[in-house]
């Protein structure tokens, strides 16, 4: 191959490279949502069918065993909170990887892509600013 073919070809590697690992980053991203939706299903399972007192049954790996239902609630929070924190750096790096995707094709970075959401002392104070 010429010198200006192996320069395509190594382009393109790159931006099918960067291709999919924006692919692979949304994957994981679904996959973790997913689970934290089986978490959320099982916390209001627990609130509904089972007495405090009881122990309830929780599949860990291939096997069930029995644990407070107190304990399982506090288990299942903090693996909700994990949850929760890794989807949100992965949407973070998202954001990088989508940015940096586009400069490698030449498009124009994403206008509005990296905003982020108003806190609530901030919508408390546009609300009492509107008010007025």
């Amino acid at each position: 191959m010429d010198e200006v073919s192996q320069r395509v070809l190594e382009y393109l590697t790159e931006v099918e490279e960067a291709a999919e690992d924006v692919l692979t980053t949304k994957q994981q991203i679904v996959d973790l949502d997913t689970k934290r939706n089986r978490n959320r299903e099982a916390l209001n399972a627990l609130k509904h069918d089972v007495a405090d007192s009881e122990k309830v049954k929780v599949c860990l790996g291939s096997m069930f065993i029995k644990f407070p239902k107190a304990k399982t609630r506090e288990m299942i929070q903090k693996d909700q909170e994990q949850l929760d924190k890794k989807i949100n750096d992965l949407r973070k790096g998202l954001k990088a990887k989508v940015n940096r995707l586009n400069e490698m094709q030449g498009k124009p970075e994403l206008r509005g892509y990296s905003l982020s959401p108003l806190s609530t002392d901030e919508i408390r104070a546009i609300n009492s600013l509107l008010k007025r």
